[in-house]
């Protein structure tokens, strides 16, 4: 099957990564995409020298310099790729995962999401002081509009969904879908037959809660100190 990778930043790095010196070093291009995505979606982008070693699987690998400097360079091509789709607001997800597919008369995602979502996934949990202390600095920022307020009219509509319920629910898709087997077995078999019959709907829903937890940690970001330098550092 020919996969349609055209046009998105799985493509950029895809082809390095999948050569035979990255064989055994690396995961697969999907989930070496997913990971890129969530440091291009952190509150505070890491330095490459903190993130890029999260991809090394085996320490005992003998990569020469140039492998090493041909990686970082895709990696950050990689990076690159995933902001610029972020400031176009486009769906940076690879359009064949965006399909469930039939195994033995089931609907699952793809083995091929499931890596996606679950290189996504490593990434936020290393990265979870750094979403910590965005969060810190924003509900700071918001007592603060709040004080600020008060002198103001109050008829302001009430705000939808809590950031942290936002989070959540993002991260309850993500790992859901990363791992389907484990979601079922810790369902009663009604609970179980329900998101069974939920999954195709699920995968249709990823690129609008990917959106959301980007658009998230904007939200976050701008209550940072200088993200725009750490932001034009990278691009």
């Amino acid at each position: 099957m020919v996969m349609v990778k055209d046009g998105f930043p799985i493509n950029t790095i895809s082809d390095i990564v999948s050569l035979p010196s990255f064989e055994n070093v690396l995961p697969d291009a999907y989930y070496v995409d997913g990971m890129i995505f969530a440091v291009a979606s952190a509150p505070e982008i890491p330095m490459p020298e903190q993130w890029m070693p999260w991809l090394i699987q085996s320490s005992d690998s003998h990569l020469v310099d140039k492998d090493v400097d041909k990686l970082a360079d895709t990696l950050m091509n990689g990076l690159r790729a995933h902001l610029d789709f972020m400031r176009q607001e486009k769906s940076p997800m690879p359009s064949e995962l965006n399909v469930a597919i039939e195994v033995q008369g089931t609907t699952r995602p793809s083995k091929e999401l499931e890596s996606w979502l679950s290189g996504l996934l490593h990434v936020h949990k290393q990265l979870e002081p750094v979403w910590q202390n965005a969060w810190n600095h924003w509900e700071k920022h918001l007592e603060k509009s709040k004080a600020n307020k008060k002198d103001c009219d109050d008829n302001e509509p009430e705000k939808t969904e809590p950031a942290e319920a936002r989070l959540s629910r993002c991260l309850k898709l993500f790992s859901t879908l990363a791992n389907i087997e484990l979601a079922l077995s810790y369902r009663n078999d009604k609970q179980a037959a329900q998101l069974e019959s939920n999954i195709n709907m699920l995968v249709k829903q990823l690129p609008s809660v990917l959106a959301d937890y980007t658009k998230l940690s904007g939200e976050l970001a701008g209550a940072l100190p200088n993200q725009f330098e750490t932001f034009n550092k990278v691009t």
